[in-house]
């Protein structure tokens, strides 16, 4: 199967896909719900404007790491096309009809544990794309065998964030994607479909999970 399909010489598929339509495409889906919001109830609840905040602080991270993006498993490994921006939005389309009232303190709690997560998020992979550009000669580099005796000598990264834990950075792109998924809160107060309802709007973060630790594995089998 083709990696990088192209039409022609400059237009790149998976570009377009990834990054010029669906990560676009995810800020305005944020934004246009907050619009509806406020259409069908008079105002923007602030749990929708903690969701979109978040949102937008992320796309607008990716935008300024995108370079980096290139050497990631997800462009340069993955096989198919993302659910962005339909599922990684759901969180606020879930908001728009469902409305939370957090309270200025919990709103406040949750925005900035979500902008900490995206700054670590951010900086884990500035250490690592820092790590690549330089070959390696800013932290240790070892040839090294396997738990199989494999001879290996792919850069390892084993200081900064990277020091704390194998593939360090899915922790804060995990939590980053639950701050803004829980101000959805468990406030349905009807009984039935109450398990549907509430579990709609945190099956990204569900699906993320899933799909981070089994990039882990399949990264560590490459190494």
């Amino acid at each position: 199967m083709e990696l990088y399909p192209r039409i022609g010489k400059n237009f790149d598929i998976k570009v377009f896909t990834n990054c010029r339509f669906g990560m676009m495409s995810w800020a305005v889906l944020a934004v246009t719900y907050c619009i509806k919001q406020y259409e069908i109830n008079g105002r923007v609840s602030d749990s929708m404007l903690v969701n979109t905040i978040l949102m937008l602080v992320y796309v607008t991270k990716f935008f300024g790491w995108e370079a980096g993006y290139w050497n990631s498993m997800d462009i340069a490994h993955d096989r198919g096309m993302r659910l962005v921006p339909s599922i990684y939005t759901s969180p606020g389309m879930y908001l728009v009809n469902h409305p939370v009232k957090l309270g200025t303190q919990l709103a406040i709690y949750i925005l900035v544990a979500g902008i900490l997560c995206i700054y670590i998020n951010y900086d884990c992979d500035r250490q690592r794309q820092e790590f690549k550009r330089t070959n390696g000669k800013c932290s240790i580099v070892a040839t090294y065998k396997t738990t199989a005796s494999e001879t290996k000598t792919s850069l390892l990264l084993t200081s900064g964030w990277w020091g704390l834990a194998r593939h360090f950075h899915y922790v804060p792109e995990i939590l980053s994607s639950f701050f803004w998924t829980v101000p959805t809160l468990f406030s349905n107060r009807y009984i039935k479909d109450y398990c549907l309802n509430q579990f709609l709007p945190y099956f990204y973060v569900i699906y993320l999970t899933i799909l981070l630790f089994d990039r882990a594995k399949r990264d560590d089998d490459r190494c």
